[in-house]
């Protein structure tokens, strides 16, 4: 290679440089010369002095006035100084680790990172092994005259660029705090079926056309169809993907537009309906990353998040988006034909009440489809063998449907007062023996906090032995824990009673939507039904008969036989 030959080397984003032609006099060496700029977003702030242009003037200066010849820039710009992981600092490792470079040269130690530990086991150990010369400009920092002063007080400077970071981070992370407190947004990833409000800082408006396909996602997931059902589906229809739809509409995307703009992934559906601000709120600190070194981002607990309602316009119901999180936790099970049924994840054996399961195959005829119980499947013994055809389950579900809506449209004001009656003697039942069960376990908490302070007094003052007093605290803290998330468990219980009525108007208003339905669709089914019992066949008589009974969602189980009677006498 001639000596004033650029080094073509690819890094990101990576300006490679080479001496100029007159410089011809440099040494001539056939390893790099390694020429290593950073800034951050934080580092931006402060100025001119640290910007990259700057960076390569410094170091390029240096290099020419010391004769180090094949330089190359290795650049990162935007990275923070804690995190290695960056494209051009792990090429330019490769490169030593191949023993291609002779000398890396820096502006200063904290342009080359801000943890100490790791700056020691690059410079100290990686660079020695592969015989490599490391140059702090501004700090006067260079590894080939070790006994320098200069370098015995790197340490300490690596340290204040490590404390810099820290306070930096510190700050950052109290704005942010405060911030999100406030219910300002802290995502920079808007969610699709959003844009950015104009005439807003912080606020997002629909985007209309994205939003229909979030709406229609949430419809086919209400009709029983899974994540990869739905995904294949937009798919066949070919529907841009959230990625391919931002850069089509000239918005800015993290992620790479695949090489098919319509292939839907199922990972991608799932992320879309767990997306709470289709509701119209905000949610912030849905993740937390551990400290300044480990940037992973983890899911925050649902109770240390916060969440402001009415914040922008919702594309979803919240009691849809409720329902749509119901049903996937039911996570059905697929068959192997393909085939699903509109029931599948809502009947229970009324038994043992373990779920009943969806055989068919495909050699089936639709009347042959039907649910067994799958305790009975599984040869357990636990249960009989409970059996119904999806058809005569369908129609029958149906019936009653129909009977409730048609009750209920006609004789709503009896139906609430009958209702609330019902729904009035289960809530106060459950009341009465969730709060004494409540005031009962907070009572023994307080006990236990009583005694555990005891047990400190006669440790302390050592009556007990310290193993003794280890094993009773610990079994005391145990048996705490298991109480407080049992009153947390009871509180809601209690809450949940409590708005029963509610409950009641609310599910009369769902009803009404469904004035006009002349057929059981999976919508209606998954808006009104939370579960369907199925009974064991009775062949007393002579004849198969079976009994059914539906539990409504937000009401439980309506007794229209009783109701329609009470109108006909």
């Amino acid at each position: 290679m001639k000596q004033d030959e650029p080094l073509d080397i690819k890094t990101n984003p990576v300006l490679t440089v080479a001496p100029d032609k007159e410089d011809k006099d440099m040494r001539a060496t056939e390893k790099i010369t390694a020429l290593y700029c950073r800034l951050s977003q934080e580092d931006e702030r402060l100025g001119e002095s640290l910007s990259i242009e700057n960076q390569k003037i410094i170091l390029q200066g240096y290099a020419k006035e010391h004769h180090f010849s094949n330089t190359a820039f290795f650049v990162d710009d935007g990275y923070s100084g804690t995190n290695f992981n960056r494209p051009g600092f792990q090429q330019m490792l490769d490169l030593i680790e191949n023993d291609e470079v002779s000398t890396v040269i820096v502006k200063d130690l904290s342009r080359f990172g801000r943890n100490s530990a790791m700056i020691g086991m690059f410079v100290n150990v990686t660079f020695v092994e592969h015989e490599v010369r490391f140059i702090a400009i501004n700090d006067s920092f260079d590894t080939i005259d070790p006994n320098s002063a200069n370098n015995d007080f790197a340490g300490i400077k690596n340290w204040f660029n490590e404390f810099y970071a820290r306070d930096t981070s510190r700050k950052i992370r109290a704005v942010t705090k405060a911030k999100g407190e406030r219910g300002e947004p802290l995502t920079t990833n808007i969610p699709y079926g959003y844009t950015k409000d104009p005439d807003s800082k912080t606020g997002w408006i629909i985007d209309h056309a994205a939003a229909e396909v979030v709406k229609r996602i949430f419809k086919l997931c209400m009709e029983g169809r899974g994540p990869m059902q739905i995904a294949k589906q937009l798919t066949a229809d070919s529907v841009l993907t959230p990625t391919a739809y931002r850069q089509q509409a000239g918005q800015s995307t993290t992620h790479p537009v695949p090489a098919n703009p319509y292939q839907w992934n199922e990972s991608t559906i799932v992320n879309l309906l767990e997306r709470q601000e289709y509701t119209g709120c905000t949610v912030n600190f849905k993740t937390y990353t551990n400290s300044i070194w480990d940037k992973k981002q983890r899911e925050n607990p649902a109770e240390k998040q916060k969440v402001f309602y009415g914040t922008h316009p919702a594309i979803i119901d919240v009691e849809v988006f409720d329902k749509v999180q119901e049903i996937r936790r039911q996570r059905h099970r697929r068959t192997k034909t393909g085939k699903s049924s509109l029931f599948s994840g809502l009947v229970y054996c009324a038994d043992c009440h373990e779920k009943m399961r969806y055989c068919t195959t495909s050699y089936f005829e639709k009347r042959q489809d039907h649910f067994v119980c799958s305790s009975y499947r599984s040869n357990t013994g636990t249960c009989s063998a409970h059996f119904i055809r999806a058809v005569i389950l369908e129609d029958m579900v149906w019936k009653h449907m129909r009977g409730v809506i048609g009750y209920v449209l006609r004789y709503e004001d009896h139906f609430r007062s009958e209702m609330e009656q019902i729904l009035r003697l289960e809530s106060e039942s459950a009341l009465k023996t969730g709060r004494k069960e409540l005031a009962a376990a907070e009572k023994r908490i307080g006990e236990l906090d009583r005694l555990f302070m005891k047990l400190y007094e006669d440790n302390a003052s050592g009556k007990i032995s310290d193993e003794r007093f280890s094993t009773i605290s610990k079994s005391y803290e145990d048996e705490q824990q298991e109480l407080k998330e049992r009153t947390k468990s009871l509180q809601e219980t209690i809450e949940v009673q409590s708005k029963k009525i509610d409950d009641l108007n609310r599910f009369v208003q769902r009803v009404k939507k469904y004035s006009e339905l002349d057929s059981l669709t999976p919508y209606a089914l998954r808006e009104l039904v939370k579960a369907i019992y199925v009974e064991a066949p009775d062949k007393s008589s002579g004849k198969r008969r079976q009994a059914i009974h539906i539990s409504y969602d937000l009401v439980g189980y309506i007794p229209l036989d009783k109701l329609m009677k009470q109108e006909t006498t």
